[in-house]
């Protein structure tokens, strides 16, 4: 017996598209993965309960069937049969075969003896009858269990013409004809297709009420997964008084209240590290502001002793000398802390105006004494608002390092490139190393170890990098394509401070304090400061941290 039938499962598993969606699944969000599994355990669930009812109904409906139509086809051969002679014409078995075809269930029968065939129906005939039915039929079984060693009924199911058939055959005892019978099963099949149309919009519908269902318990699961991200990310935005309300599931209430104390924790070690921070610059700025005093009387008495070295004892005077030098570099220490103080307290103003870029530059060159080691490129017209102060204590940083930590020659190039003003100041020195570059810009950074002793106080750059920033423009170092360090200030042509921002001078909070303090506080802002120009070392490793000449 064959049988063949085609199930809807794989089709319907290609037709949803499983093995792309199995792909995409690691891609996509948690609640698409939530949704995804959820409908692929219903669709596994409905095509295996599908495909169970299919076949069970299937089996069914055939048994039944064949059962009925073999029955009836036995109980017709024994009736009509039985009447004819022992041995009948051809147009007797033709009478016959059409009356069992017609008084049974509607099935097509093919009645055959050694000398003729015949057929109720013209389109079927005994060469239609499968091989293996016939050989069959005409054989004495031998391993049946009832009646061995005689001829039995077989059917098969067979598909003719693209309709399926219920084919049965047996020998009529003793001497009669072999009869077939072809009862067709198109019913039985388009009821199948119908039951397997049915099981796949039930399919499709548990599929569609499963996502539905998943879209609720992703959202109930994933509600306080959003909750504690919202959280996450302004604990991250600096509000440290974030909390999350305790409630939900024994996991969901377990998580929240570990980020609560996580966040209670981290508020107090920020407070804790914002307290001890506070305490520090209060005191850095403290002790600048107390040693101001006495620093002014002593630069008063080493200026009138540097005035009075020559006429003194050539024994005192290398000692005068080293007083004057490490008063200045006190002063000017105490001076660079208090500018760092203001820069961290936020009240550094910058006081903008129009400025010809060249025109500061020559000025801020000359004032040294720079100009025989300078090559300048600034072409006038270049015109930025900006604090001319603090771009003058940026220029004189990067001009006095080249010039210090550098080699011949410095050039210095402005630029105006669309909406920023560009300034480049590179020298022929052997450049910064690689592992320095990162930190040029911390302050109190030395690059070479064993100069600790050094005349800068490590502050230079990192407070011209403070003064670009308050201007809303930057400060990079590299090393050139042909050698030595670059150093390039950018910063916007308009002014990013607007008149009656806190930083600016007219505007916020206590804008008449210290808006023009230290105005002579950045190393090499003074005249007669450059007395190292042209000067630098030898070959080697730059040592340079952030204080010109």
């Amino acid at each position: 017996m064959t049988d063949h039938p085609k199930a809807p499962a794989s089709w319907l598993a290609n037709s949803l598209g499983l093995p792309a969606l199995a792909r995409r699944l690691r891609l996509t969000s948690l609640r698409i993965r939530l949704i995804a599994v959820f409908a692929l355990v219903a669709l596994a669930a409905a095509v295996s309960a599908s495909g169970i009812a299919y076949w069970l109904n299937r089996d069914a409906v055939l048994k039944r069937t064949q059962d009925s139509a073999l029955a009836d086809f036995r109980s017709q051969l024994s009736r009509d049969i039985t009447d004819l002679p022992l041995h009948p014409s051809c147009d007797q078995l033709q009478r016959v075969a059409v009356l069992i075809a017609h008084s049974g269930l509607n099935y097509a029968v093919v009645l055959v003896q050694p000398d003729c065939a015949v057929t109720s129906n013209p389109e079927f005939t005994a060469s239609v009858v499968p091989t293996v039915l016939q050989h069959s039929v005409t054989t004495r079984c031998a391993h049946c269990t009832a009646a061995p060693e005689q001829y039995h009924l077989f059917w098969q199911r067979q598909t003719l013409d693209g309709t399926p058939f219920l084919i049965g055959g047996t020998r009529v005892l003793p001497t009669g004809p072999t009869a077939y019978m072809f009862k067709s099963l198109d019913d039985e099949r388009k009821d199948m297709d119908s039951l397997a149309w049915s099981l796949g919009i039930a399919t499709l519908l548990a599929l569609v009420g499963s996502a539905l269902l998943a879209q609720a318990a992703a959202s109930t699961v994933l509600r306080p997964v959003a909750r504690l991200g919202e959280a996450a990310r302004q604990l991250g935005a600096g509000r440290l008084d974030t909390r999350l309300e305790v409630r939900g599931a024994a996991e969901l209430a377990d998580l929240s209240q570990t980020f609560n104390q996580t966040a209670e924790s981290l508020q107090a070690q920020v407070e804790e590290l914002s307290a001890r921070e506070h305490a520090s610059r209060r005191f850095v700025a403290d002790m600048s502001h107390e040693l101001r005093t006495p620093l002014t009387a002593m630069t008063a008495v080493t200026d009138i002793l540097e005035d009075e070295a020559d006429t003194l004892d050539p024994m005192i005077a290398p000692a005068v000398r080293l007083v004057v030098n490490e008063t200045r570099r006190l002063t000017e220490l105490v001076e660079n802390l208090m500018e760092v103080t203001r820069f961290d307290a936020g009240t550094a103003k910058v006081v903008l105006d129009e400025i010809d870029i060249s025109d500061l530059l020559t000025s801020c060159i000359d004032t040294r004494a720079w100009l025989d080691a300078v090559e300048l490129d600034a072409p006038r017209g270049i015109v930025a608002r900006i604090d001319p102060r603090r771009v003058d204590v940026v220029l004189a940083n990067l001009i006095g390092n080249a010039l210090k930590h550098g080699g011949s020659p410095v050039r210095v190039q402005v630029r105006a490139e669309g909406p920023e003003l560009v300034v480049r100041v590179a020298d022929g020195g052997p450049g910064i190393p690689e592992d320095v570059l990162p930190h040029v810009f911390d302050r109190f950074f030395k690059a070479d170890a064993a100069r600790r002793r050094s005349e800068g106080s490590g502050l230079g750059l990192s407070i011209a990098a403070e003064n670009a920033r308050i201007h809303g423009g930057t400060i990079t170092a590299a090393n050139g394509a042909s050698g030595g360090a670059v150093f390039t200030l950018r910063l916007p042509m308009k002014p990013t401070v607007a008149a009656g921002h806190p930083l600016a001078a007219d505007g916020g909070p206590g804008s008449g304090s210290g808006s023009s303090s230290g105005s002579g506080s950045a190393p090499g802002s003074g005249a007669g400061s450059g007395s190292a120009a042209g000067s630098g070392p030898g070959p080697g490793p730059d040592p340079r941290k952030g204080d010109s000449a």
